[in-house]
């Protein structure tokens, strides 16, 4: 899509959101993998490994979400206001042109 219509109908803060949505759902994922795998593991070398890639893991989730949150693309602490712009974010998916 062309960046002026992206503008016009609101699709460029959306795009923006739906790849920072992406990338905090991703981070999750990976916090939930190393974690499992740190639990699973036994041999002290591979678990100090995986316990350090684990920690850079959590620091990645917390970048993405307060960037997210500094652009007010996410609010984790109120719920409400998640609901309104989940409901923004619809509404502009609908109005979109096919």
């Amino acid at each position: 899509m062309h960046p002026i219509l992206e503008y016009i109908t609101g699709m460029n803060k959306l795009t923006d959101e739906v790849i920072a949505m992406d990338l905090l759902i991703n981070a999750k994922s990976g916090v939930r993998n190393y974690a499992m795998a740190v639990t699973e593991c036994i041999t002290p070398e591979i678990k100090t490994v995986l316990a350090k890639q684990l920690e850079e893991a959590i620091d990645t989730h917390e970048m993405i979400l307060t960037y997210m949150m500094e652009r007010n693309l996410y609010h984790p602490y109120n719920v409400n206001e998640q609901i309104q712009l989940d409901l923004q974010n619809i509404q502009t998916a609908m109005n979109i042109p096919t």
